[in-house]
């Protein structure tokens, strides 16, 4: 293959993989998740999302989000710690922290955050399924190198994850704080992007998807309280 073939071959590589969402992105939705990892809502009441929506989710038809204003956010569950090592353990329950803090940055601003169930309360109760750090050197490879790309996007193709990134599932339930009414649910699964300013940091992936589904979940309730200035992530 002649140098000009092979750089016409390598500008494809790139097109296609910035086309995937990978540069500049830290995380994006994977393109399945296992509807039995669901600890905090019963899986058969979930269906399945549309677009852009979380890949399974539940909304009550007679949920009136309008009354709300206020939440109470518990602390972030790790779903099947005893299977995980201290290393492990200890990541998880960083991100656990992360969650419980991006959540109560994002609803601050359109709620009144309370410490226990008072009139008019909406109560957020999140678990951490399961979550996969990257792993930097095979990271590298996968992002810098044309034919660690190409191979890349062929496990894209297969899987919907690419090389050497991270990943995380999380469910978030919204109830009434005070009768415990299920109002809405959701379960979700993001996998890395290939963001070279934050390669060397291996749990960054997982990180990022959190401060998304932060986003995400500020959105959704403004969306469905039919407020006018819903920013969507």
């Amino acid at each position: 293959m002649n140098r000009m073939k092979r750089a016409a071959l390598l500008v494809m590589i790139v097109a296609a993989a910035l086309q995937l969402g990978g540069c500049g992105v830290g995380s994006y939705q994977a393109r399945s998740v296992d509807l039995q990892e669901s600890p905090l809502v019963n899986p058969d009441i979930l269906v399945q999302g549309k677009d852009d929506q979380a890949l399974y989710r539940y909304v009550n038809p007679k949920a009136d989000v309008k009354q709300y204003t206020k939440v109470l956010i518990n602390p972030v569950l790790v779903y099947g710690y005893m299977e995980l090592d201290k290393d492990e353990l200890e990541n998880h329950q960083k991100l656990a922290n992360n969650a419980y803090v991006y959540v109560t940055q994002e609803l601050e601003k359109d709620y009144r955050i309370v410490k226990a169930p008072e009139p008019g309360t909406l109560r957020i109760e999140m678990a951490i399924v399961n979550a996969d750090s990257a792993k930097p050197v095979r990271n590298t490879l996968s992002t810098i190198v044309p034919v660690g790309m190409a191979l890349s996007l062929v496990k894209y193709t297969a899987t919907g994850k690419q090389a050497g990134v991270g990943e995380i599932t999380m469910q978030i339930k919204i109830t009434d704080a005070g009768t415990g009414e299920l109002l809405g649910a959701a379960l979700d699964r993001r996998v890395g992007g290939k963001e070279l300013s934050k390669l060397w940091s291996s749990w960054h992936n997982a990180d990022d998807a959190l401060k998304y589904w932060a986003k995400r979940l500020s959105f959704t309730l403004c969306d469905m309280r039919g407020g006018t200035n819903c920013v969507k992530p």
